[in-house]
């Protein structure tokens, strides 16, 4: 199994030349809820608005000029795709993202704005990633994975380094999951800082893709449905490295209607008083579903990114 601790302290020496440290905000009206000291990671506040920065960014520095040269390819329901546009402007180059049919228009638009070169196929964002590994197989090219890929996994990570430094101690984390690298990162990392650490891996009912997999002991495949969490929804590669991850360092999960997403965004935009996308809202209801359980801890909820257009944010007001 990947040694997350070391894929994270390798990482955090490589990607601040691109990505950013994020701040952490204390939420009164949470922590009431819960009875508990909760506090927001603030991954909407990262370059290209999402997380998903950190891996790209760790990634395509450990590439060669040579291997940067032959072209990088993505797959993308918008946050990875923007992230891997953005890294590789800052070093002068350009890559080709494909995203399903579905795709936020203003992700597109952002993707091509960041100099991203966008393809469109099929309805699914597992569907899309496993066209764009074909394809760089095809072309000599390098396919940056969202997820399937220790250098991603140990740039997600880097949240857990940073909050490690930012909080005395972390109890509980909540995060949206969907093929697993951002939890993986964050919870191998800071159960190293305190092994008593609960991650709770947040799920929309509509795409509960990991922990089917888990439970079935293989990753199992998915019909798109529509939901808020985009970004977490579809299928996954068969021989991804974060579901034994998942297995290994989540310790409970909960699944969260579309309802219970939308009402927690809601509950987030009134009282922080700052964007954020479904995913980010899979988080934030997983620990309103589950706060009663949270009394006197200090609890991290993610916040994954803030990149929700116009017409997403009137379906939930």
């Amino acid at each position: 199994m990947l040694d997350v601790v070391r894929a994270v302290l390798e990482a955090k020496d490589r990607i601040y030349q691109i990505a950013r440290e994020t701040p952490i905000d204390h939420s009164p009206y949470f922590s009431e809820l819960g009875e508990c000291d909760t506090y927001f990671k603030l991954e909407n506040l990262q370059h290209t608005g999402a997380f998903k920065l950190r891996g790209a960014s760790n990634k395509i520095l450990s590439l060669t000029d040579d291997e940067r040269d032959q072209g990088c390819v993505a797959a993308s329901t918008g946050n990875h795709g923007m992230a891997v546009s953005f890294a590789l402007g800052k070093l002068g180059s350009s890559g080709l993202i494909f995203v399903p049919e579905t795709t936020e228009p203003t992700k597109v638009e952002a993707i091509r704005r960041l100099g991203g070169e966008v393809r469109f196929f099929g309805k699914d964002g597992g569907l899309a990633e496993i066209h764009a590994r074909k394809y760089a197989d095809e072309h000599g090219m390098v396919f940056v994975s969202p997820y399937n890929d220790p250098k991603i996994v140990g740039g997600q990570g880097t949240i857990g380094w940073e909050l490690s430094r930012q909080l005395d101690k972390v109890d509980r984390i909540y995060v949206a999951v969907g093929a697993g690298g951002l939890i993986s990162g964050i919870a191998g990392y800071l159960k190293s800082v305190n092994p008593d650490l609960e991650a709770i891996g947040c799920l929309p009912e509509a795409s509960p893709v990991m922990l089917e997999s888990i439970e079935a002991g293989h990753v199992v495949p998915w019909d798109p449905r529509p939901t808020l969490s985009d970004g977490t929804a579809g299928t996954m590669e068969a021989d991804t490295i974060t579901l034994d991850l998942c297995r290994e360092l989540i310790d409970d999960w909960v699944i969260v209607s579309e309802e219970e997403i939308a009402a927690a965004m809601r509950s987030f935009i009134d009282t922080q008083h700052m964007l954020l996308e479904g995913s980010a809202g899979v988080a934030v209801g997983g620990f309103l579903k589950s706060r009663e359980s949270c009394a006197g801890k200090t609890v991290a909820i993610l916040i994954c990114g803030g990149n929700f257009g116009c017409q997403s944010l009137k379906s939930i007001l």
